[in-house]
């Protein structure tokens, strides 16, 4: 995947489109992250022995890769990201705009 955690990325498709956020956590076999402050649900939650107030709660769910663009720095919009190959054989993710190298968090 060519998104990873802490990476900043642009909301493109869905109810909170145009938002951006942190990537808090990555599934790559599932294609899925979950970003900061997006896409909350509402969880029912009962009183148990580590939580004794129940009642709702609201949580971010994970959203599809395919719907959000990496933020380049440079740009500071949301970009393609394509995959260059360096010279000692290590890949690092280039803005399809630019061509600046996206570092890695």
């Amino acid at each position: 995947m060519r998104i990873a955690k802490n990476d900043t990325v642009l909301v493109v498709a869905g109810n909170d489109r145009g938002k951006t956020g942190k990537v808090l956590k990555v599934f790559p076999k599932k294609s899925r992250v979950i970003v900061e402050k997006v896409n909350f649900v509402k969880r029912h939650t009962r009183p148990t022995r580590t939580r004794i107030q129940g009642g709702v709660l609201e949580k971010e769910a994970a959203i599809h890769v395919s719907n959000v663009m990496l933020m380049c720095p440079k740009c500071d919009t949301g970009v393609r990201v394509g995959v260059k190959k360096l010279t000692d054989g290590s890949k690092v993710r280039v803005c399809r705009q630019c061509g600046e190298m996206i570092p890695r968090p």
